[in-house]
């Protein structure tokens, strides 16, 4: 199935501005899960289900060259437009 990329920004940021923008999605989840993102010329409305799959990722991604690897920790929330996921998956803890 192709992707289309309805929005993307990708910045340098602190833990604490990092943590602040997560606070701020947590709240919007706690709420009603209706996210606007805007960064730069590019803002999307999103409305995030109540039910949804998670995933939680890290990587490290060495290069061919041998250069410094890269860590990368993602969060990645999936649904099916228009429909809520079943329940079902595996737990998460983060301490």
């Amino acid at each position: 199935m192709p992707e289309e990329t309805l929005f993307e920004t990708e910045h340098t940021s602190t833990r604490a501005e990092a943590a602040a923008y997560l606070r701020a999605l947590a709240d919007k989840l706690d709420a009603d899960g209706t996210v606007h993102l805007s960064g730069g010329p590019n803002t999307l409305d999103l409305t995030i289900p109540e039910r949804f799959e998670f995933e939680v990722k890290a990587e490290r991604e060495t290069s061919r060259s041998g250069g410094t690897p890269e860590l990368s920790l993602e969060l990645e929330f999936e649904w099916k437009e228009g429909a809520e996921t079943e329940a079902g998956g595996g737990t998460l803890e983060i301490t």
